[in-house]
């Protein structure tokens, strides 16, 4: 079911990566959540998190890193580190930024059955790598979860 999936997927992430507004997004709402019983607020607070700005001179959020060079870089030295995976959520400007780079190992969608109409789209302009389907699964509720990889060569 989606819990499981979501399960795995938390349990196989040891850190989270943020732009500056969606890191703002997350402390100005989970930290505050008294009763959660989803353990979102005590996986947040726990998880490492790396927020990506300029602007920002505290996180002020427990193990909260600020990266406020130049992200392809700091994503890439991250990645050389010892530990699990990064996931990123939100911050689509950051998101472009590190697809462009080539530093995005696995895309994890999940698609929910309302149409929008408009809005910001997943990859930048000019995204020309192939993806290949690892894993597909649909709901009863009609919610689908994708995960894929890019294509080697």
């Amino acid at each position: 079911d989606q819990q499981e999936i979501l399960q795995r997927d938390s349990a196989a992430c040891d850190a989270i990566l943020l732009g500056r507004q969606t890191f703002e997004d997350f402390r100005g709402f989970w930290p505050e959540q008294a009763d959660d019983t989803t353990g979102i607020t005590d996986e947040l607070n726990q998880l490492a998190k790396y927020v990506v700005s300029t602007t920002m001179t505290d996180p002020a959020w427990q193990n909260s890193t600020l990266l406020n060079g130049d992200p392809v870089v700091a994503v890439r030295a991250l990645k050389e580190q010892a530990g699990e995976e990064i996931s990123l959520t939100g911050s689509i400007t950051l998101c472009h930024t590190l697809i462009a780079a080539g530093l995005v190992d696995e895309y994890r969608l999940w698609t929910y059955p309302y149409v929008q109409g408009r809005g910001r789209r997943l990859f930048p302009d000019g995204h020309r790598h192939r993806l290949v389907l690892a894993e597909h699964r649909a709901f009863s509720s009609g919610v689908t979860y994708a995960r894929w990889v890019p294509q080697k060569g």
